[in-house]
Order: C-alpha cells, then sequence, then structure tokens
C-alpha cells in the first residue's frame, strides 16, 4: 500500500475559531441547515465528538454518495485542528483503502487560512492520479466557501 498526499489552503474572510466550530465542533446542527439539500444529517454513532468518536454524514438525495463516517483521530479546539480518518463510505472505493484529513485553521488578519492535508492510502498495485483528487477537493472547497457565506451573513453563529 502506498500513500499519495494532497495539501491545499483555502482564505477565509471568518475568524479560525468561527470555522472551526461550524464545520468541526457544531457541524452536526450547522452543516444540515447550510446546506439541507446536500447533507441531510450528522450524527454521532460512537462518543460525542471528542476523539475517538465516530461520525455519520447522511447525504442527500441528489448527492452521488449517501454517507461516510468518520473517526476523530486527534481534536485540538485551542489550536482550531482536527485529524479525522473516513472508515466507511457506501461508494466501493477502486484504489483507496482510507483517507486521512488533517485540517487546520491559522489566523490570518480577522479572517484566517485553512490548510488542509489529505493522506489517501492507496491498495497495493494501484495508481491515484491528480484528477482522481481534484473532484473530492473541488466539492471540500465549495462547502467551506458556502459554510464562509454563511457566517459572513449571520455574524452571530458560531460566535
Amino acid at each position: 500500500m502506498g500513500i499519495v498526499t494532497y495539501s491545499m489552503e483555502i482564505t477565509s474572510a471568518v475568524a479560525p475559531l468561527r470555522m472551526f466550530k461550524a464545520l468541526f465542533l457544531e457541524s452536526h446542527d450547522i452543516l444540515p441547515k447550510i446546506v439541507p439539500e446536500g447533507i441531510k444529517s450528522i450524527e454521532f454513532i460512537e462518543g460525542d465528538g471528542g476523539v475517538g468518536s465516530i461520525k455519520k454524514t447522511n447525504f442527500g438525495e441528489s448527492s452521488h454518495i449517501k454517507y461516510t463516517k468518520h473517526k476523530i483521530e486527534a481534536l485540538d479546539a485551542d489550536s482550531f485542528y482536527c485529524k479525522y480518518t473516513m472508515i466507511e463510505s457506501d461508494i466501493k472505493f477502486d484504489k483507496i483503502d482510507f483517507v486521512t484529513e488533517e485540517v487546520k485553521f491559522i489566523a490570518a488578519g480577522s479572517g484566517c487560512v485553512c490548510k488542509m492535508t489529505s493522506e489517501y492510502h492507496v491498495q497495493e498495485g494501484c495508481e491515484l492520479k491528480e484528477e482522481d483528487i481534484k473532484k473530492g477537493k473541488d466539492r471540500a472547497m465549495g462547502l467551506y466557501k458556502t459554510v464562509e457565506e454563511y457566517l459572513v451573513a449571520n455574524p452571530n453563529v458560531c460566535a
């Protein structure tokens, strides 16, 4: 098994604490409200949101995916850092065993920079291409921008 690492940065006009709360600490409440057509619900199937918890995201009817399960590997609210592993999905990956994501929000002026690193654990003998990764990253970028727009329009949410 090989590991393919992909990193990206997203700048945001929103402070790191608010983005971190919306996307990690309060995502089970916030995301289904912001994108109800895309995310039906987020529930904890193990734990209460801390390290070791398993979170299931149920996607809307129009989505190409029905659900994912993520295990929280590390969570540091003081430094706005989260590491999680996608451990299950209804989509059968033909090249990937699992994906680990690390996300850190760093203050930048009145907003922040989100640094994301993904590790794709590729099955033996398989090759993962840049365009395979880009599709998922484009969806993630869209979600981050949607959350940012919502938080800018609603300054008391996750304050």
